[in-house]
């Protein structure tokens, strides 16, 4: 089994980055993927959230389950942090996170506010690669100026935006940390799409899917395919294939189209909610 891990060299800039601007940070907004929440928190930032307030953010909560969901939100919360479940493309979770973040830093606007003076409260935007942290700032500032795609990378330099008359956000590029703590975090990462495919094999990370899905949420697979996952890999694909009609000269079946079908489907929603990393697990399997 191939090892999976990508740290490209913008990282460790862009690690630099957030240390140079850490100091002038009052609130941090940790955008997390909703259906894998823990293998989307990165261990060098626990230094950051550990000593400033927190709105974290579990985007794309419309594919995640709702239980799961939940249960995070309670998990994350605490007496200087708060989650949120947001869509991404919906504004209206934008007017949520502001308003955390004037609650969270309302002794500071209440100290300047008693001396007549208006003050700026700077926070600062984290999260692995392709978690919709640029879409969630368009969405806050109201103007698609942030620079987004639906690939890993997409954002690389530093960009300040003016949300309102007291906020100010800086946007940080997607970052992951050098070596990731296990193989079932570094899947599940490359399965929301936050480690390129590029780097990855495609059948393999496919193969994985259909199994550990299956373990989760049964009706993932059987729904969508029609078939329950045996021990042979190429044997669950050939199941994808023919339930697709991906099938070439000669009756074979196309099982590289069927890998991409099937990280595709799970990406895009159409197996129904589903959630990789569960809130109160007794085993992660993270030793893996």
């Amino acid at each position: 089994m191939a090892v999976i891990n990508w740290y490209p060299g913008h990282m460790t800039k862009s690690i630099r980055m957030i240390e140079d601007n850490i100091k002038l940070i009052d609130v941090l907004i940790y955008v997390l993927d909703a259906r894998a929440p823990k293998s989307c928190i990165n261990p060098d930032f626990v230094k950051y959230v550990s000593r400033l307030p927190v709105v974290y953010v579990l985007n794309k909560s419309d594919l995640a389950d709702d239980a799961q969901t939940a249960a995070w939100k309670k998990k994350l919360g605490g007496e200087r942090s708060v989650a949120l479940s947001s869509v991404g493309t919906v504004s209206g979770s934008s007017a949520q996170v502001l308003a955390e973040i004037k609650r969270l830093c309302g002794a500071k606007i209440e100290k300047y506010a008693s001396r007549g003076v208006k003050t700026t409260i700077k926070a600062m935007v984290l999260g692995v690669p392709n978690t919709g942290k640029s879409t969630l700032i368009n969405n806050l500032i109201g103007k698609g100026k942030a620079i987004t795609g639906n690939k890993a990378g997409v954002t690389r330099g530093k960009q300040w935006f003016r949300v309102n008359e007291y906020i100010e956000v800086l946007d940080t590029p997607g970052t992951l940390y050098p070596k990731l703590s296990s193989q079932k975090i570094a899947r599940h990462l490359a399965y929301v799409g936050s480690i390129k495919d590029e780097v990855v094999d495609v059948n393999e990370l496919a193969c994985n899917f259909i199994k550990e899905a299956y373990d989760i949420k049964p009706s993932v697979i059987t729904d969508r395919y029609g078939f329950v996952p045996s021990e042979s890999d190429e044997g669950n694909l050939e199941q994808v294939a023919k339930s697709r009609g991906f099938i070439l000269k000669g009756s074979v079946c196309d099982i590289d189209r069927a890998a991409v079908a099937v990280i595709d489907d799970f990406r895009k929603g159409r197996m129904g909610k589903i959630t990789l990393d569960e809130a109160f697990s007794t085993n992660d399997g993270d030793k893996e």
